[in-house]
Parts: C-alpha cells; sequence; structure tokens
C-alpha cells in the first residue's frame, strides 16, 4: 500500500508504513483498499470477520474473483453494480454510495455453497498529488438483519391482509346465514340474558312484542316459574345443550294479550367468552303446533276419524303441501349446517354410502392431508394407507352396526409429499348416519390429530427407562419409600442383596423386604427423614443370619407444598471398608497410622456418597433432564474416586513392608482396587453416553458409504494387521446415504472392530462389507465369522452395559449407542446369528435424495 522507493530512510519508512498498516487493519469499519485495476491490496479485521474469510484469501486477487456471483440468489448480479459503482468511482474521481444490495459471501463450511448477505456499500477514491486515482476505498456495511426484518415486515402485513379480508368474508356469511336462515334464532347475552341479535323468524313468533335489548324473563315475562325457567339455568350454569321437541310452553305473541297454547321444537346452546366462560345462550326454535294439533286430531277415536274421513283427505293434501315446504326448510337446514360444520374448527367429514365416499371435507380436516383429493373419492382410494389399519376396519363397523365409535389414540402411517412414511396419531369419533327410514347411509367422522403429544408423550417414557438403566446401572441401592414406608421404586441393586425381582419390592412394606432386626436399626432415622431431615448415617444391617452388611446411608426428603411425601434412599456397601478398618484397628501400635489414612478414605467417600444423592435427587425429581444428571455422574465421581485411589497408593507407601505382604491386608487392598476399578469402568460409560447425548442431533448430510468404509480401514489398520484379520470390502462407489459423517463414522467402526474383538479362537478373522439398495434405504451389510451370539443373547444385544464374553474388555455400551445414532438419524439395524459360525448385521441407512 506504500512505495518506499523516494524515502531517504527506507527502514524508518518501512516501520512506518507497518505501523499504518496495522491502525488501518484494526478499524472498527469492514473496508477493502483496491488497486485501480480493482485486485485488493490490504483489509480490516472487521472485514475479514464480516466475510468469513482469511486475509491470505484475500490479498493480491480481484475483488470478482474473491467474491463470485451467487447462481441461486435469484436477482439480477450483485458484481456487475459493484463493479459499475467501481468505475464510476475511477471515472469522476468522485465518492459513490451504492443503493442496499444483496451480495452473498462464499460459505467457508461448505464448498459451493453461500450464505445471504446485504450490504451499503461506500467506494472511496484516494487521489495522489497529480489527481489520478491511486487506491479506493470500499467501505461495506453488513445490513443483512435490517433487510431481513423489512422483507418479513412486508411479509407479515400482506398475510395479516389476507386474513383480515378471509374472516371478513366470513362474517358477511354468517350475518346473511343467520337473518336468512328459515328457522327462528335469537342470540341472548349478559347475566339477564338480553336479546342482542334475532332474525326475522323469531320475529314473526312474536309480532306484537318488543324483544332486542330486554331481558329474557323481561320480554316474554310469563315464562318465570315455567318448567323453561329452570332449562334456561341449566343451560347457562353447566354448558350443556338442550334440546326439545314438541314442548308445551303458554306464552302470548302479543303484549298484554292472553297467553296461548304453543309447541316447540328448540334448541338452547351456552355462548362463551374468549376466556371460556359463559356469557349468553343461542336459540333455535320452531312453532310445530300445527302439527301437534293435527296429530292429537288423528289420534281420537276411529269412529270420528270415519266420520272425519272426507275433510282428512283434504287435510292429507294440506299436510302434504307442508311436509314438502318442510322438507324444502329442512334442506336449507342441511346446507346450514353444512355451512357450520365447515367453519368449525374440529376436523369434521361425511362419508356416503358402503364404499365411505368423501361426500364433505371442512378446511381442518382437508389440511390433516394438504397433498390429496378427497372430495368424490372413496376413502381407500383417498388415503390406501388405511385399507390394513385399524380405522377402516371400525369405519366398516360402523357403517354395518349403527354403533358409534370413538379412539382416543391410533397409530396410522401416512405417506408424506416427499414420499417418506410418516407416523401420525388422531383421537377420533365415528358416528353413523342415518336416512329418513332409520337406514344407515354415511359415516360421520370428528378427527383430531394428536401426533405431537404422542412424541411428546414417548419422550417422557424413554427419559424414564433412561433414567431405569442408568439407576439400574450404579452400584448403590437406590430407592422411594412413601409415608406409610412401601416401597415405590427399586433399582437393580437391590436384587443382589435380596432374593426377588426389584419390580416385585415395589408396594412392600420396608420391615418385609429388610426384616425386623434391619428395620429396628434405622426406624429412628426413617423417622426423622420423614419429618423433613436430610440424614446420612452408618449402621450395621443383620438382613439375615448368614446376610450381615456394613451400610453408608442417606435419606433424601421428598418435600412438596410443604408436605413430606416420602423420602429417597440411597445405600452404599461399605462393608469391606469396615471389616478392613476394624482389622486394621486390632493390629499393633504401627497401624494407627493406617486408621487415619482410612479415616479420610472413608470420609471422601462419604462425600462421594453425598454428591451422588444430590445428583440422584436431580434425576429422580426432573427425568426430563437425564443429560444433566448423566454429566453430574459422569464429571462429579471423577475426583472422590481420583481421590481414594491415590489415598490408596499413599497407603500402600506408608504401610511397612511386612504389613504388605500379610495376606488380610493384600486382600483388603485388592479389595478396595477392584471397588475403585468398577466405579471407573461405570463413569467412563456414563462419559460415553453424554457423548452420544450430545451428538445425536448432528445435521445429516450427503456422504459417500464407500469412502467411509475405506477411511474406518486405513484408522484400524494397525488393530487389523495384529490379529491377521481379512477384510472384503464390496461397496458400490455411488452408495450415498443421508447421515451425519462423524455418527456413520462412529457406527462402522463399532462393527468393525467387535468383528475382530469377538473372532473365534480357533480361525483368523474373516469380514466381508457389502451394501444394497432396498427401499427408501442403503443397507450396510458386515458379516463375520466370529464366535456368534445365541437367541437369548441377541434379545439383550442393543441394551445399555450388555456384554456376553468376559474375555474380552469392554463397557456394553458400543452397540447400545449405535442402536441410539441409528434411532435418531431414522435408521434402524438387524442382526442373525449362529453360535460357534459367526454374525451378520445389517445397517439401514436412509438413502440420499
Amino acid at each position: 500500500m506504500t512505495d518506499f522507493s523516494t524515502s531517504p530512510n527506507p527502514t524508518a519508512s518501512f516501520n512506518e508504513a507497518l505501523s499504518f498498516q496495522k491502525i488501518f487493519e484494526a478499524q472498527n469499519n469492514p473496508i477493502l483498499v483496491l488497486s485501480p485495476s480493482l485486485k485488493i491490496l490490504g483489509c480490516t479485521e472487521a472485514y475479514l470477520n464480516e466475510t468469513l474469510l482469511t486475509r491470505e484469501q484475500l490479498l493480491g486477487k480481484s475483488v470478482f474473483d474473491a467474491f463470485p456471483d451467487n447462481p441461486e440468489a435469484g436477482e439480477s448480479l450483485s458484481s456487475v453494480k459493484l463493479r459499475a459503482s467501481l468505475q464510476q468511482v475511477l471515472a469522476s474521481k468522485q465518492a459513490h454510495q451504492m443503493e442496499v444490495t444483496r451480495y452473498d459471501i462464499p460459505d467457508p463450511n461448505h464448498s459451493a455453497s453461500f450464505i445471504e448477505r446485504y450490504w451499503s456499500i461506500l467506494n472511496t477514491p484516494i487521489l495522489d498529488e497529480r489527481g489520478e486515482v491511486l487506491y479506493i476505498l470500499n467501505e461495506a456495511t453488513n445490513v443483512t438483519e435490517a433487510e431481513k426484518s423489512k422483507k418479513n415486515l412486508l411479509e407479515s402485513e400482506e398475510r395479516e391482509k389476507v386474513a383480515l379480508a378471509e374472516v371478513e368474508q366470513q362474517r358477511l356469511r354468517l350475518e346473511r346465514l343467520f337473518a336468512q336462515a328459515p328457522a327462528a334464532m335469537a342470540v341472548l347475552e349478559g347475566p339477564n340474558l338480553e336479546f342482542k341479535e334475532i332474525n326475522d323468524a323469531y320475529q314473526q313468533l312474536f309480532p306484537g312484542r318488543k324483544l332486542l335489548g330486554l331481558a329474557l324473563f323481561e320480554a316474554l315475562s310469563e315464562l318465570k316459574g315455567q318448567p323453561i325457567e329452570e332449562i334456561v339455568q341449566h343451560v347457562i350454569t353447566t354448558g350443556e345443550t338442550f334440546e326439545g321437541k314438541e314442548i308445551l310452553i303458554p306464552v302470548a305473541r302479543y303484549k298484554d294479550q292472553p297467553v296461548e297454547d304453543i309447541y316447540w321444537n328448540f334448541i338452547y346452546q351456552a355462548l362463551y367468552d374468549a376466556q371460556g366462560k359463559i356469557n349468553g345462550m343461542f336459540i333455535f326454535a320452531l312453532d310445530v303446533t300445527p302439527f301437534v294439533e293435527a296429530r292429537q286430531q288423528v289420534e281420537k277415536s276411529a269412529e270420528d276419524l270415519k266420520a272425519l274421513n272426507l275433510e282428512l283427505e283434504a287435510r292429507v293434501e294440506r299436510r302434504t303441501q307442508e311436509v314438502q315446504k318442510a322438507q324444502a326448510d329442512a334442506e336449507r337446514q342441511r346446507q346450514r349446517f353444512e355451512r357450520l360444520f365447515m367453519d368449525a374448527p374440529t376436523a369434521i367429514c361425511i362419508l356416503a354410502g358402503p364404499e365411505l365416499v368423501y361426500e364433505l371435507v371442512n378446511p381442518v380436516y382437508a389440511g390433516l392431508f394438504p397433498d390429496r383429493e378427497l372430495l368424490g373419492k372413496p376413502i381407500l382410494e383417498a388415503l390406501p394407507e388405511i385399507g390394513h389399519n385399524k380405522a377402516y376396519e371400525t369405519f366398516s363397523e360402523v357403517y354395518r352396526t349403527g354403533i358409534t365409535h370413538e379412539e382416543p389414540e391410533l397409530l396410522i402411517p401416512f405417506t408424506s409429499p416427499h414420499g417418506f412414511l410418516e407416523d401420525r396419531y388422531f383421537r377420533y369419533i365415528q358416528q353413523a348416519r342415518t336416512n329418513e327410514e332409520g337406514i344407515v347411509d354415511g359415516v360421520l367422522v370428528f378427527a383430531i390429530e394428536v401426533t405431537e403429544q404422542v412424541a411428546a408423550r414417548k419422550a417422557v417414557e424413554e427419559n424414564a427407562n433412561n433414567l431405569r438403566l442408568i439407576t439400574d446401572s450404579l452400584p448403590v441401592l437406590i430407592g422411594y419409600l412413601d409415608r406409610s414406608r412401601v416401597y415405590r421404586f427399586t433399582n437393580k441393586a437391590y436384587e443382589a442383596w435380596f432374593p426377588i425381582k426389584s419390580e416385585d419390592l415395589l408396594g412392600r412394606r420396608v420391615q418385609d423386604v429388610v426384616g425386623e432386626k434391619a428395620y429396628n436399626n434405622t426406624k429412628g432415622y426413617m423417622d426423622r427423614a420423614l419429618a423433613g431431615e436430610r440424614l446420612s448415617f452408618e449402621a450395621t444391617m443383620p438382613y439375615r443370619e448368614d446376610f450381615v452388611k456394613h451400610i453408608k446411608t442417606d435419606y433424601v426428603p421428598d418435600v412438596r407444598g410443604g408436605e413430606v411425601l416420602g423420602f429417597y434412599t440411597l445405600v452404599t456397601d461399605v462393608t469391606d471398608q469396615v471389616e478392613a478398618r476394624l482389622k486394621i484397628e486390632s493390629s499393633a501400635q504401627q497401624a494407627s497410622a493406617i486408621a487415619v489414612e482410612l479415616a479420610a478414605a472413608n470420609e471422601d467417600l462419604r462425600l462421594a456418597n453425598l454428591d451422588l444423592a444430590d445428583a440422584n435427587q436431580q434425576l429422580t425429581h426432573t427425568n426430563k433432564d437425564l443429560d444433566n444428571f448423566i454429566y453430574t455422574a459422569s464429571h462429579d465421581l471423577k475426583a472422590p474416586i481420583s481421590n481414594i485411589e491415590m489415598l490408596l497408593r499413599e497407603l500402600q507407601v506408608e504401610l511397612p513392608k511386612e504389613s504388605l505382604e500379610g495376606n488380610e491386608v493384600k486382600v483388603i487392598i485388592k479389595m478396595m482396587q477392584n471397588s475403585i476399578d468398577r466405579f471407573k469402568k461405570t463413569i467412563a460409560s456414563l462419559t460415553e453416553i453424554t457423548k452420544l447425548q450430545k451428538d445425536h442431533d448432528r445435521a445429516a448430510q450427503t456422504v459417500n458409504l464407500k469412502d467411509v468404509v475405506q477411511e474406518v480401514q486405513l484408522d484400524m489398520q494397525q488393530i487389523i494387521a495384529s490379529h491377521s484379520a481379512q477384510i472384503e470390502a464390496d461397496l458400490r462407489d455411488d452408495a450415498m446415504v443421508s447421515f451425519s459423517e462423524k455418527n456413520l463414522r462412529s457406527v462402522v467402526y463399532n462393527l468393525l472392530s467387535n468383528a475382530i474383538k469377538y473372532r473365534h479362537l480357533d480361525r483368523n478373522p474373516v469380514v466381508r462389507i457389502s451394501c444394497q439398495p432396498e427401499d427408501d434405504y442403503v443397507v450396510l451389510v458386515v458379516q463375520d465369522n466370529g464366535l456368534g451370539i445365541n437367541g437369548k443373547q441377541q434379545k439383550k444385544l442393543f441394551t445399555m452395559f450388555s456384554r456376553f464374553h468376559d474375555h474380552v474388555e469392554g463397557s456394553g455400551v458400543g452397540l447400545y449407542m449405535v442402536k441410539r445414532i441409528l434411532d435418531n438419524a431414522e435408521g434402524k439395524i438387524e442382526v442373525e446369528s449362529t453360535v460357534g459360525e459367526g454374525s451378520t448385521f445389517k445397517v439401514f441407512l436412509k438413502r440420499a435424495q
């Protein structure tokens, strides 16, 4: 950027230029320095931060080579606008402010990809003494967020306009429906049930009375004291709809006139405000007095019927006309209810005939299947997936028997618009529709999709299962007792102490399980825990005559809303430590130093148990926070276990040589070291599961399966050679899968390493790897000639901490993690195995689109 050729002191000029360069690069604004030939000579750190590039990627390059156009931007070429501005600056030798321009930058993490960016660009010339352009400063301000906000605001305003127009159209439609309906309708609101709206048909029932603005029992005062008053009160109190048929309600059609005996068919339905509280009532009424009176006349004696036969024929004619009119009215009402169905917030459809053809589908129901045409099609043609599902069986049963069927939660897999089969859950009611003769001619369906609720519940159940797996893996007795001192939860560790399954302990009293002697040793502590006190104590527990344990116990009260509902118990076996301490205390005087060290070790163990108790309490109360529990268990336990191991080594150094050579001391030290090793293995396994929990949501990408297998073979080259293993790979070059590359490497590595690890001792391991397409999957097949697995073991193969061979080191979490990785990526794994011959694993990976 600086020419030093004319400087009398080149070194000083160089240092000065270097200082100015550092000052320039430290500027807060993103600035490029361009030559007149538009090559990049310098840039600020702010510019590098905004463009996600390094100085080495920019300096010396043409600005258009460093920032190519995004071919998918969908706008006029950004580089053309920039070039025009720079040319204008070179020609006019004046600064030029460009309008806000979209100019996407290369994505450093994805080749041939771009990141959307909007810039406010100011191009400023720097002139030499002769007025010629020496440099151009390109200052680019990132205004992406502001531009995106403007775009989102405009789109939101457009959606709001469309929604308001639709709402207004629906409102006008409902007003016309209400006003023109042939049946009498009225809306009453407020605590006194004032007439807020009535249609013409309702006013014609009472042509001589004022109704609007008056309370129901003020406008129609003669209704007070009649049974109708109790009916109204029941509807607005309970919200239950009341339907009356041919009910006699004496009422006057004109004010201050005698009441008339009028028979009514009516529906009273509660209305709700925005808070869901009842604030009124909707009335749908028909005056059926002429029909009732006609029927009463017909029911007179047979002699009267004969005498009035001629008159009856005339009445029949009139009745025919009335029936025809009533049928027309009914058709209009049917259309009105159809419109109500269409506007209902619940998914509703009507299926007609034995083939269950879609006759009516409201928008909410159509929204469940936005990519499908429903109206006029049989349900099996529109939704072929239900052909072998219980849903179609119940449709047929309802149509055949007329009995309503309700399904609270049914799994119905449907093919998505992308061609994938998706599990969807529905709650629905199937109700028969009958014609005038009472014969079933269709099925009415009310449906709600509950897929998200089911997924949430299953996630909770999975967390509960994971909680059970983790607590069962800990070498600590973990339980929960309620106020009656009855077991409500126990982990698998109980089975090693008591001859009963852990699940069979639930519902049993603690004294019936541990025995009266052991119970009496801890009863006082239980009383204190149920009083709300948190305790930590040691006790000797004579569970049985031949089974006495020294325990370290923590009681953690379960306090909710100020009330103790029970308490958690964490029992650690410290028999080895106590017996060791007792033996050391009874030895010679030099063992006093050992006793001090053991006391410190026991104190560290007590602190470790307290940490474990806190972690378990948090896990018990919040099984949604499973990851946090695993993290606490795998990290907080490392320090105390390491301390115990260090103290044990110090103890071995401090002990006299003659004491170390004693058989009893050797046995005690070996027992303590074995306990530490078991704890460390458990912590290591929990750490692996923590990594799996953190990595399970890695984004899928298109991965070449053959490349990944070859890379894993190279990583395992030393293991393969050391075991004289033979790998036979037959993979297609175009086997592309949609998967996290890191997770796929983990899956392949686990399968190959297991094939070599569990080799048959009488032959060298041979592993055959192949792949084949199957539906939407690419199936990776890994076949070995190893030890094999029997049928009973195969059922537990993918569970946590499952191990079937003790001659090989392992934690039993490898295949568990493989299955979890595949489940999270919508894949699956299958195994076929014969003992003594070998195993074949099939891994189903989603095929890349």
